[in-house]
């Protein structure tokens, strides 16, 4: 239930960036009230490398997005992300035995535990459990199964799980910063909260975030979550392209791609030219921007590439009506969404973060779209109670009696 007056803290810990928004729950929703940025340095693909390092740079996210909103901050709700996330589905089977063969919350418990019943590696963990439909008798799309007749209840369920060792230090770089974790939260999960509809979620829909060192897909049908992927290529790979192809430095590469660059090379001008700095003090060069073109098409192709490979191997490519949206920070690049729409042959719209006011103008970039889902998460999530601090080594558990709780939410 949402609580009206509270601050809400999403902190988004990048490859590329720390992002932190504050928002306050108002009688008119969700309002942005700051926002921070600083550039992200010990993380790599995601995973934190680094903790020292990292925590420095989400404590000066941390100051710019007070300075901003003009509050104190101490608990946010962290996304996470990185190629160590998996996310498989699940089914549990039960018989129904209340009475009159009515289903009870015991009996959905029941068939929620068989569901979960899975085994995992000993250096892993659930992150999210992520109830689909439950099916009464062979009937299907059932959300609140309680109070209904029927002889056999089935659960279907999405379980999102990580490395132990990478969650722990998500949540230990943020306490370490001075928050305590809320909640953590899966990156993709936390951007469709910000950029997809109902409708699309209801026909089926493919979102696409294009990070700086992952691309996160989730696959949405029947207004549930199918499928989630992290793939290990993003916007990194696209500025060390450059700086290759173009022989610049890495910092330069990065901002002739966030100035300059096209992911289709049949919309840049055969006459538009880009001044690229050279290495060592030589003289700057003016090179065409179709060149450039031709270094970032590839990428973006190869990224694309893999994620309609990684839907179709979950058998859901057929299933989607709505299209695709992309996000993320590379998403904004010029002819993004017109490559996709070639190579998926299904519509495709650039994934603006919506569903806020406020300095909603502040963060109407794709890049801000995990951020702006986490607050609107946090918004929905309030009376969930804090992590505590010190147990560090226990907060993962918690991680996982929390999203129990989840499921009081779904029926």
């Amino acid at each position: 239930m949402t609580r009206r007056g509270e601050i809400v803290t999403g902190l988004d810990i990048g490859t590329t960036k720390i992002c932190v928004i504050v928002a306050e729950v108002t009688d008119n929703g969700v309002e942005i009230i700051g926002c921070g940025i600083s550039p992200s340095q010990g993380l790599k693909k995601g995973v934190v490398v680094n903790i020292d390092v990292t925590v420095e740079s989400v404590r000066r996210a941390i100051e710019a997005a007070e300075a901003m909103a003009g509050v104190a901050l101490d608990s946010a709700f962290v996304g996470i992300a990185g190629s160590h996330i998996k996310g498989i589905n699940s089914r549990g089977v039960i018989a129904v035995s209340g009475k009159n063969q009515e289903v009870t919350q015991a009996d959905v418990d029941r068939v929620l535990d068989a569901a979960k019943a899975i085994t995992l590696p000993a250096d892993r963990r659930v992150i999210h459990i992520i109830p689909q439909e439950f099916i009464i008798d062979d009937q299907g799309g059932v959300k609140e199964p309680v109070g209904m007749s029927g002889c056999r209840l089935e659960a279907e369920i999405h379980i999102v799980t990580g490395a132990v060792a990478s969650a722990e230090n998500i949540v230990k770089c943020a306490n370490r910063a001075g928050l305590e974790v809320r909640d953590i939260v899966l990156q993709p999960l936390a951007s469709s909260e910000a950029t997809l509809t109902a409708d699309e979620k209801d026909l089926g829909v493919i979102l696409i975030d294009i990070g700086g060192g992952t691309s996160d897909i989730a696959v949405f049908i029947d207004g549930s979550i199918r499928h989630t992927a992290v793939l290990p290529l993003g916007g990194d790979h696209l500025t060390h392209d450059i700086a290759i192809g173009l022989r610049t430095p890495p910092p330069c590469a990065e901002e002739i791609k966030r100035q300059y660059g096209c992911a289709l090379a049949s919309l840049a001008g055969a006459e538009e030219v880009v001044e690229v700095p050279s290495v060592g003090g030589r003289k700057p060069r003016l090179l065409s921007r179709q060149m450039l073109c031709e270094i970032v098409q590839p990428r973006m192709e190869e990224i694309f590439t893999h994620a309609g490979l990684e839907v179709r191997r979950a058998g859901l490519l057929q299933q989607i009506a709505a299209g695709i949206v992309v996000t993320g920070g590379s998403s904004a690049m010029v002819g993004v969404p017109e490559l996709a729409e070639q190579l998926f042959d299904l519509p495709v719209r650039l994934g603006i973060p919506s569903g806020v006011g406020g300095l909603k103008e502040v963060v109407s970039s794709p890049m801000h779209a995990t951020g702006v889902g986490l607050v609107l998460y946090g918004a929905s999530h309030l009376d969930q109670h804090r992590f505590s601090r010190p147990s560090e080594r226990s907060l993962v558990d918690k991680i996982i009696n929390r999203m129990r709780q989840w499921f009081s939410d779904f029926l």
